[in-house]
């Protein structure tokens, strides 16, 4: 795969994650594809969408700061913009083999999330 398409494969799951597109975010994920980040984990596909779909529950935007492609990596740093606490700048890893997604790596600070949710 060229960077170029790479690129476009992150660019996808972000936009299919924000517009809650489930059927997109399934399309560009390979079956075993695993999801490890501080508030959860995945260790299929269909477990990656439904995490992805539950965290939108509470997404309001995501506003890429920066994106950065080497093969088959992307690295993209974004502001997490939830209903429910404070933009959390966050950090995002994500593999791409044959056209879709097999891995994705999340780095931010939950606490305030977390807090949110223990307030409701």
């Amino acid at each position: 795969m060229t960077t170029t398409e790479t690129r476009k494969i992150a660019e996808t799951y972000f936009a299919a994650w924000q517009d809650r597109d489930a059927e997109t975010l399934r399309s560009i994920l390979a079956d075993d594809a695993t999801f490890r980040g501080p508030l959860g984990t995945a260790d299929d596909a269909d477990a990656c969408v439904a995490g992805l779909i539950g965290m939108a529950q509470v997404l309001d935007r995501i506003e890429v700061r920066a994106r950065v492609v080497e093969g088959d990596d992307v690295i993209t740093f974004f502001d997490l913009h939830t209903t429910v606490a404070p933009p959390a700048p966050t950090a995002n890893w994500t593999h791409v083999e044959d056209g879709r997604i097999t891995a994705i790596r999340v780095a931010f600070d939950p606490r305030e999330i977390l807090a949110a949710g223990d307030a409701g």
